[in-house]
């Protein structure tokens, strides 16, 4: 199924919440989400474990319902036409989708089957998912004995069986290696960019939202604090220089002279070391130090970043996102 006839958003909620009872304390999981998603979209939803992105899509895939709120996936309620959202849309959970002692061409026949399909389109089906995601050469293998990576691009392969135009990936690349996790990232791009799959995943690896979301929705606590393009969430945060003096006098004067040389900048001195943050500080950074030399407070080092993902959610909410991935309980035990 394809949306291309839709109009309006394949995903529209409003307030959509819910809440779980934890040794007799309520857990907020999901707190008043209002949200669209249009067709033909790649978005991330990006935060810590225990941020309500797996809830979330566990309720927009009917596998939980609401505590309050409205939802609706490819034009149907979640609640009161949980059937067909499930006929519209392919789900990859955080578990492996296929039986470990099955073959996994087994597997997606049956799965195709189970959608309807005739034997023959069943089988047709099967092959063309299997040359798509490199696994011809495995599919008669037990599924216990695929590598991660390979597992992984079975689940997914189960989850588009039925050609669905919405998929959902519930934190994909969770346990994969780096080249695994890359190819998998590879893997999502090219169904989103040949296909036109609206495609919504979470995850918790910053390189991976920035990498292949068209847009970024940042969760935390059950909320949604940030929802735009990486490029543009990082450029609206702007570069950070950092500056190294000589002694710490020269560093104060330099820190007042380069917060009347570059307008709106966030400027901080720690002893000898200024920090400046500011949209386009990179570009400003060689005239700033040619200035402050001629000032005679000239650096003796310097470092330009450019900002990342995790430095919009320090922004944000006082904290590294990294930090907060490492640290959070799991979702999987809030639900």
């Amino acid at each position: 199924m394809t949306f291309t006839q839709q109009t309006g958003p394949v995903i529209r909620t409003q307030g959509l919440t819910r809440h779980f009872t934890r040794h007799k304390s309520t857990v907020e999981a999901v707190r008043g989400l209002d949200l669209e998603i249009s067709a033909g979209e790649l978005v991330a939803f990006l935060g810590p474990n225990g941020a309500g992105k797996s809830t979330t899509l566990r309720m927009l895939t009917t596998l939980i319902a609401p505590t309050s709120g409205t939802a609706e996936v490819a034009g149907y309620d979640v609640v009161a036409q949980r059937r067909d959202v499930r006929r519209s849309i392919g789900y990859v959970g955080q578990g492996n989708a296929a039986g470990h002692q099955q073959r996994g061409r087994d597997e997606l026949v049956s799965q195709a089957r189970s959608f309807g399909m005739s034997r023959s389109a069943a089988h047709a089906r099967t092959e063309e998912l299997l040359d798509a995601f490199d696994l011809t050469e495995h599919a008669d293998r037990p599924v216990a004995g695929l590598s991660g990576g390979q597992r992984r691009r079975l689940d997914i392969a189960i989850g588009l069986v039925h050609t669905p135009g919405l998929l959902f990936l519930d934190e994909p690349s969770t346990g994969l290696d780096p080249q695994n996790r890359a190819n998998l990232q590879e893997q999502v791009r090219r169904l989103h960019a040949e296909q036109g799959t609206t495609i919504v995943l979470t995850t918790h690896y910053l390189e991976e939202a920035d990498a292949i979301a068209d847009r970024v929705i940042v969760i935390d606590h059950g909320l949604v604090i940030a929802d735009d393009s990486a490029s543009a969430l990082k450029s609206g945060l702007g570069d950070l220089v950092t500056l190294g003096f000589a002694d710490e006098p020269t560093a104060v004067a330099a820190a007042q002279r380069a917060g009347a040389s570059i307008a709106g900048a966030s400027i901080e001195r720690t002893g000898r070391v200024v920090t400046l943050r500011a949209a386009h500080a990179a570009d400003a950074a060689p005239g700033l130090v040619t200035d402050l030399a001629a000032a005679g407070a000239p650096a003796t080092r310097i470092e330009v970043a450019s900002a990342t993902l995790d430095d919009v959610f320090l922004d944000l909410t006082g904290r590294s996102l990294r930090e907060s991935a490492d640290t959070a309980t799991t979702e999987g035990a809030a639900a």
